[in-house]
């Protein structure tokens, strides 16, 4: 049995409710969770702008201990402390062995409707949201949606690696590539966008400039790196970047998920400049490059989830934040327990803070 956050229907908040998890199959493993941070992107099916089937479980930005593995797993063992990641991969798809692992539609990394549900209340099913449900007390996960790491590493904060820093960590490493010396703005500076601002200084950016309306990031977001910031709601935003910068930045970092602030990352840029759109949009959003931009260079790219590769990127992260050289400190605001999950979202839907994250006893 596992006490969990239940969304029941779009736009109200979610029940706390006990349900009943299946015992691992083959390829299963069973996590107890230990901290769940809270993203953007669950408000996004709760709020009902994306659609799921339900009832259903969010949460996917999670960290815990392994408590059980089924009869064919090989690649974590009962004890270790794990990081989830809703980039479950196949492993021998087109993607996958082409070293972009976060594209892999991860089908057989699910449970089939022949089989029996991972989670059910009484008789009938809880839809796992994004391959995991992490706001319960346990995971029932592939064991390609987990990686071990570190035991010395501080739980709560490894579960923000499992989304926000890997979504905004990857767009740095793996997208864009930044090149020591050059400039990035970055829009928004929530997770993701903190992330994205931490990693660009790792990486040696020349300049790193962060856009956000509230004053609270910006002053976040100077902790963690960023030697300039403007307000991302000014009508002279884009040009201010373009003046802190000399002529624009050589990669601007959406983190938000509005087509105003991906039309300030393009304008942002220099020539031949990349913009990487890492927030959700709505789905009948379009966002492109004008004839001008075309001419001068300017590329737009898409990264999910930081086009991750996660089974090395997240121990490699653990490792950054041993070291002293990931902040994630500064990124963690609150930590709550699962009682206090509904407000820890209204928190979250405010945009003062960076990640709530849920504490499990």
């Amino acid at each position: 049995m596992s006490r969990a956050a239940v969304l029941e229907r779009t736009g109200e908040p979610l029940v706390l409710d006990t349900l009943t998890v299946d015992k691992p199959g083959p390829r299963e493993v069973l996590i107890r969770t230990a901290a769940c941070g809270l993203c953007h992107s669950d408000l996004h099916f709760i709020d009902g702008a994306y659609p799921h089937a339900l009832p259903c479980v969010p949460g996917h930005e999670a960290a815990g201990v392994v408590l059980e593995v089924g009869s064919e797993v090989r690649t974590v063992k009962a004890g270790d402390h794990v990081v989830t990641c809703l980039s479950a991969f196949c492993g021998h798809c087109e993607f996958c062995v082409t070293g972009r692992m976060a594209l892999c539609l991860g089908g057989e990394t699910r449970r089939s409707p022949q089989q029996p549900p991972r989670l059910r209340r009484g008789d009938g099913p809880v839809h796992q949201m994004l391959n995991l449900s992490a706001l319960a007390e346990t995971m029932l996960v592939h064991e390609h949606a987990c990686v071990a790491i570190d035991r010395d590493m501080p739980l709560d904060r490894a579960a923000v690696i499992g989304c926000a820093v890997t979504t905004g960590a990857g767009a740095v490493f793996n997208a864009a590539r930044l090149v020591p010396g050059e400039t990035v703005a970055v829009i928004g500076c929530g997770g993701v966008g903190l992330a994205a601002i931490n990693a660009a200084r790792i990486a040696g950016a020349g300049r790193i400039v962060a856009a956000d309306p509230q004053p609270e990031k910006r002053a976040l977001a100077e902790v963690l790196g960023a030697t300039d910031t403007v307000d991302a709601l000014s009508p002279t935003a884009a040009e201010e970047i373009v003046a802190l910068t000399k002529g624009g930045v050589d990669h601007a970092i959406e983190a938000v998920g509005r087509p105003e602030s991906a039309a300030l990352a393009v304008k942002a840029l220099r020539r031949g400049g990349t913009a990487t759109i890492l927030g959700m949009m709505p789905l009948d959003c379009k966002v492109g490059l004008s004839a001008m931009d075309l001419l001068s260079g300017k590329r737009l790219q898409g990264a999910i989830m930081g086009m991750n590769r996660f089974p090395v990127d997240l121990p490699r992260l653990v490792d950054f934040y041993m070291r002293g050289l990931l902040d994630l400190d500064t990124l963690v605001a609150e930590r709550i327990p699962l009682a206090q999950v509904n407000e820890g979202f209204d928190r979250l839907r405010a945009g003062h803070q960076a990640r709530s994250v849920v504490v499990f006893g």
